[in-house]
């Protein structure tokens, strides 16, 4: 057994509730710098994208931002942004190709702890020409990443949050951010305190994270998982759980309603059904499948 789910298995029910949280562009507003000044300059530079830098900038905002595969690991999201460019016309007619990435696409079906560990170890046991260079690109985010992003506060109502649920519910960071940038952000505001475990990429998926470190220790109707996109809400639902939609655009809005009305609800067992159904249904209206240019 994988050591990072021998981990999760041995976190102990302390409270009744468990509630899981996301990071990036659900408990922090870190989203949209992490991807415009992080990820996006890096993808233009090191796949040489240069040529179509505008419409690789759009392909890649709205895989990670503004559709439903918001959130997605990044490795899965560089791939997704090369083959929507393939489809927006202004790059085809610039000439656009793009790049020949077949073995990381292999990596990426086959590894469930999609970070730079595990790529490094794959890059150490094959010397791939691709893997290594989505590795050197995949350290530059982050190098980039500790450069820029910094100050950033966590939303308005998630420390309100954090009180409230502290002492009823044993509460984990649910992240494919690495966990260096995690705990770094969770610590530099002094929220980490409020959690059990902080889990990024290297402790494996979301899915992994809520099946190893809740599942089978909580009664029914009493794990939540809340979150900004639509792969938080599958992590949530592959284990029979419930899930609270922080809407990108309206986060501040969306955690003063849990504070002052779904947290209530979760904990008095009157969240599932309707309730988290038409919060959902909301949700989900705001991140198209379709981007501008083919719409």
């Amino acid at each position: 057994m994988a050591d990072h789910i021998e981990a999760l298995k041995a976190l102990e029910k302390k409270k009744d509730f468990f509630v899981g949280i996301d990071s990036d562009g659900c408990a922090f507003d870190t989203m949209e710098i992490k991807h415009k000044e992080c990820f996006i300059p890096n993808i233009i530079n090191h796949w040489d994208l240069q040529a179509v830098s505008r419409f690789a900038r759009d392909a890649a905002e709205f895989v990670n931002l503004y559709s439903q595969w918001r959130g997605i690991n990044r490795f899965p999201a560089l791939t997704m942004a090369f083959d929507l460019l393939c489809e927006h016309p202004e790059a085809v007619e610039r000439g656009y190709e793009a790049p020949q990435v077949d073995s990381l696409r292999e990596w990426i079906e086959t590894e469930t702890r999609l970070g730079n560990p595990a790529l490094e170890a794959k890059v150490a046991e094959t010397a791939d020409p691709v893997l290594t260079k989505a590795l050197t690109w995949s350290k530059a985010v982050n190098e980039t990443v500790g450069q820029v992003v910094r100050n950033v506060p966590p939303f308005p109502h998630v420390r309100d949050s954090l009180e409230k649920l502290f002492d009823v519910a044993d509460i984990m960071v649910v992240s494919a951010t690495p966990n260096e940038a995690l705990e770094r952000e969770w610590d530099e505001h002094d929220i980490a305190r409020f959690t059990r475990l902080i889990c990024g990429q290297e402790m494996g998926n979301k899915k992994e994270h809520l099946q190893y470190g809740a599942g089978g220790k909580y009664d029914a109707g009493k794990v939540l998982m809340i979150g900004d996109a639509p792969g938080d809400m599958k992590a949530a639902k592959a284990n029979d759980m419930l899930f609270f939609p922080v809407i990108p655009g309206q986060e501040s809005q969306s955690w003063q309603r849990f504070v002052e009305e779904a947290a209530d609800k979760f904990l008095a067992g009157k969240y599932a059904g309707d309730y988290e159904t038409s919060l959902i249904d909301e949700f989900l209206g705001y991140l198209p499948s379709i981007p501008p240019w083919k719409a």
